[in-house]
């Protein structure tokens, strides 16, 4: 943020030229190729005229125009068009920065520090704090560049004379006092140490002074950058269908998507397993799909280059329904856990069972990963979770207050909380650091949660036909909620995804596939197709527009975007159109 030379106005750089030996150096050279231009412009400073000062611009007369060419003009210096910003404020009669400003800027990128703060004190701050911390950061670089060419005694005069009667920073203070005897101490203190420009420091000097001082003084850096990058993050997150990278907005026109960003056409059907199938998901760098069911066998699934499933590996020696199937935090593993029975660990590349898990006389009702890949955790059917190393050494094994069988659990990245269902209505939050449990308490029984990417937030599916999102952050609240699903009788799962984790999909006992716009809590779209209870549901991590879901019908749909609606330009997608989809992808 500071004011590099070679960016600024030229008739800032004019009054360098008397000072200035090198005729050939860069400011005189960038002066002399716009002095034509700018007819008299440098032998008269620009001032505030009335011609912008009140008059605004725009359809709603709420930008004022005087404001609005300032930032293009500090926008303009910013991208390196020094000529065309000289010749706006010139042609404009609106300069970026008042004379006194300008002559400011100027001396502190000279280092006359007495000079700048004589003149700190012209601008006519209201805040005589930011005055002050101003007035110690040029005071401070003084010091810094006195010491620098060991003028000792000057530097001492400096910090006794100028910079403690400010009264700001005691601490600072103290540190520059240390820096008098300890050469050490200057080097580690100073943003420039000896054989360095002090130019370099002046920048930074000049960046700290952006955010001291007031905006309406100093215009920001790239603050017209920073507007339009709000204006588009407001048009983004207001836009509840939007599914898309950044990289996709533009300027020339409001961004709004329609229903063909999400997932909504079945592409593909998979039917490789042989009984209801109750979970799958994707693996964590989006080139496979894992999926478990009652037939007692689990399938990782390959993603073609072309968006294709084809079966790797189909896991068996379970001898009860597989409940869950699970990614390593590298992808190059699989834990499957049987239903009260063992838990077992799956080379991916080779599709070999690696290791199995048991404790004589339990089973396990759900499994996870350690954080770091190096061991699993489980709930176990006596109420308790157990932690093994990957060799099937026991590490932990504990109660806790629960009261029923642990249907999920979870360890968070940092491996620093053990998420799991405590009892009927309550999820724990275990600190394995500190040994500390903190807990959520629903209104009805839980039957499933998931953890958001980041951690921060938790989702959890209730007895009631209710989904709740949980900020869990600090003391745990609810933000949000979700209705329209049917669960009555079954384990149902769900699932954020899509841009930025911005929807939530869920499957549901109807057959459907449903799916919020997460902030919002609105229902986008219901997904026919499946000929039974929607059991659980994935979405990519690395394809947005790629959804998973297993049904009791036995199948695996992969849903993407419906591209015949979305080149028809048609914004609701009926159910009739979809199964006409259905039954080509059923003959693939």
């Amino acid at each position: 943020m500071g004011v590099v030379e070679d960016t600024e106005p030229p008739f800032k750089r004019a009054k360098l030229l008397a000072d200035e030996p090198n005729g050939n150096s860069p400011s005189v050279r960038a002066t002399s190729s716009v002095n034509n231009s700018l007819g008299d412009l440098m032998a008269r400073p620009l001032t505030s005229s009335s011609q912008g000062d009140d008059e605004t611009i725009g359809s709603k007369g709420v930008i004022k125009k005087s404001e609005f060419v300032r930032i293009i003009t500090r926008a303009l210096y910013s991208l390196g068009y020094g000529k065309t910003g000289a010749m706006l404020e010139e042609e404009s009669g609106i300069p970026m920065h008042q004379s006194v400003v300008k002559a400011f800027l100027q001396q502190v990128k000279e280092g006359k520090w007495d000079e700048s703060v004589a003149t700190l004190h012209r601008i006519g701050l209201v805040d005589e704090k930011a005055v002050k911390a101003a007035s110690f950061l040029l005071l401070e670089q003084k010091f810094f560049e006195l010491l620098k060419f060991e003028k000792v005694a000057d530097a001492l005069g400096t910090l006794r004379n100028e910079i403690v009667p400010l009264r700001v920073n005691t601490k600072r203070v103290h540190e520059l006092a240390s820096a008098l005897i300890s050469p050490s101490k200057f080097m580690s203190l100073s943003s420039s140490g000896k054989g360095k420009e002090s130019v370099s420091s002046r920048s930074k000097v000049l960046e700290e002074l952006h955010n001291l001082l007031p905006a309406s003084v100093m215009v920001p850096e790239k603050r017209l950058e920073c507007l339009v990058e709000n204006s588009l993050r407001i048009q983004r997150d207001s836009c509840v269908y939007h599914n898309t990278l950044d990289s996709d907005l533009s300027l020339f026109s409001d961004h709004q998507c329609g229903k063909h960003q999400i997932p909504s056409r079945t592409v593909q059907i998979l039917e490789s397993h042989t009984d209801e199938v109750w979970f799958l998901q994707f693996s964590h760098n989006g080139k496979y799909l894992a999926s478990s069911s009652k037939d007692q066998a689990a399938i990782i699934w390959e993603i073609k280059a072309d968006g294709q499933f084809s079966l790797k590996h189909k896991l068996v020696g379970h001898q009860k329904p597989v409940t869950a199937i699970l990614w390593s935090p590298d992808d190059r593993q699989v834990l499957t856990c049987g239903a009260e029975e063992v838990i077992r660990r799956w080379n991916v590349d080779s599709g070999d069972c690696i290791h199995t898990y048991e404790k004589g006389g339990i089973g396990p009702i759900s499994c996870g990963w350690y954080s770091d890949g190096q061991g699993i955790i489980a709930g176990m059917t006596d109420r308790s979770i157990c932690m093994w190393d990957l060799d099937g050494r026991e590490l932990e094994c504990w109660k806790g207050q629960r009261t029923q069988k642990v249907s999920d659990i979870a360890m968070t990245d940092d491996g620093k909380w053990v998420v799991s269902v405590c009892k009927g209505s309550v999820i724990s939050l275990f600190d394995r650091e500190a040994t500390v449990e903190r807990l959520i308490e629903e209104e009805d029984m839980i039957t499933s949660f998931s953890l958001s990417n980041d951690n921060k937030y938790l989702l959890v599916n209730l007895l009631n036909q209710e989904i709740r999102l949980w900020n869990i952050e600090g003391d745990p609240k609810i933000v949000m909620r979700y209705k329209g699903h049917k669960r009555s009788r079954f384990l149902i799962r769900s699932c954020f995804g899509g841009y930025q984790q911005a929807f939530i999909a869920s499957g549901s006992e109807d057959s459907l596939v449903y799916i919020w716009h997460r902030s919002t809590g609105k229902l986008i779209i219901e997904l026919p197709g499946h000929a039974g209870a929607v059991n659980c549901v994935s979405w990519s991590p690395t394809n947005l527009h790629m959804l998973a879901s297993a049904s009791d019908d036995g199948t695996i749909r992969i849903w993407g975007l419906d591209r015949i609606n979305q080149q028809n330009q048609k914004k609701q997608v009926q159910a009739s159109s979809s199964n006409g989809v259905l039954h080509r992808c059923n003959g693939n």
